[in-house]
């Protein structure tokens, strides 16, 4: 029925409009015509592989030095260590500022850098199920880990240097702080008037009403891969569990193997799209460590890719800085798109 509803919808949807969140209760512009108009703006060079194994000069391979001077043990696993230029510091004082309309507050956390790989040359996409597995463990064993004493811990990787990546051995990084931020509260605020109108929840309801739809990437029982109908970026992914799960330690074994294979196959999808390796944020959104009950909530990770097309990015700027995201493809364009493209991994 829902599907239906979009296909009698069709002319509304082929024309500019304004599709809404409710996972955050926002709008975005949604402008497809503008594909059309000729850019003359910045390119981005093509990511590089040097084909390294091991990379003598790189901070994050095994039994390197990193920027502060202390060595890599000679890992052959995951391995983990607090950030050498932490962002956020276990020892500030939780001071508080209020004065009129100013107000501050300091700020407790930690931030922790994750090697996926000993090896300098692979990504998440190249890597096999059984590694990927590894990570899967790890995110959940240190968000466990540190939940027992912050109340959000926010995983995350920036891959390629469109996004942020300082490095390019394969690693990603887990912050954590005694608040929850900004994107946390819209998206508790917007499942909880969910499962409050209704008693279920809205993600697992969103799943379920994706399966087979024009936007779902990969499904099997564990598991929906899809462009969020309300995506921002180009050809921004939504990863929803399809049974309940608050966090990531929730999840079992089966659960875990099968978001292994998932998260390979959605980024071997993504380097195919352009036949380049991929530049993107990740990450996971979980329930807060707080102790209070969140029935609302549902585990889920975002895939947020810049790029349009191999050398043009998206830039959220203009409109998007001072009204709401807009967006030039159709999230339905995108799925087509990422559902047909698939690279092998070397």
């Amino acid at each position: 029925m829902t599907h239906r509803v979009e296909e009698a919808a069709a002319g509304l949807l082929s024309q500019p409009h304004r599709r809404y969140n409710p996972l955050c209760d926002e709008w975005l512009l949604v402008s497809s015509e503008r594909t059309r108009r000729p850019w003359l703006g910045l390119e981005e060079a093509p990511a590089e592989n040097h084909g390294l194994q091991h990379d003598p000069t790189c901070y994050l391979c095994p039994g390197n030095a990193r920027a502060n001077g202390q060595r890599n043990p000679t890992y052959d696993t995951t391995f983990v260590f607090t950030n050498d230029f932490a962002a956020l510091q276990p020892d500030t004082p939780a001071d508080r500022l209020e004065h009129g309309l100013l107000r501050a507050q300091g700020e407790p956390g930690t931030c922790l850098v994750i090697c996926f790989s000993p090896r300098h040359d692979l990504s998440l996409s190249s890597m096999s199920p059984q590694e990927v597995r590894r990570v899967v463990d790890l995110w959940a064993k240190e968000s466990t880990k540190l939940g027992e004493r912050y109340r959000w811990v926010q995983i995350f990787e920036n891959r390629g240097v469109a996004m942020g990546g300082s490095n390019p051995h394969p690693h990603g990084q887990i912050w954590a702080g005694d608040a929850v931020p900004t994107e946390a509260e819209k998206e508790d605020a917007g499942q909880r008037r969910y499962y409050e109108a209704n008693g279920r929840s809205l993600l697992l309801d969103y799943a379920e009403q994706e399966v087979g739809g024009p936007r779902q990437i990969e499904l099997d029982d564990d598991w929906l891969l899809v462009v969020p109908f309300w995506a921002a970026w180009p050809f921004e992914t939504l990863v929803i569990p399809r049974r309940p799960a608050a966090r990531l330690e929730d999840l079992d074994d089966r659960q875990r193997d099968s978001l292994s294979r998932r998260l390979i196959g959605l980024m071997r999808r993504y380097d195919g799209l352009f036949e380049i390796p991929f530049p993107y944020s990740m990450g996971w959104h979980q329930a807060p460590y707080d102790g209070q009950p969140r029935p609302h909530w549902q585990l889920h990770g975002h895939f947020y890719p810049p790029l349009i097309q191999a050398t043009i990015r998206k830039f959220m700027v203009g409109y998007e800085l001072l009204s709401e995201p807009q967006r030039d493809i159709t999230a339905e364009y995108a799925a087509e798109r990422l559902r047909t493209a698939i690279r092998k991994s070397k």
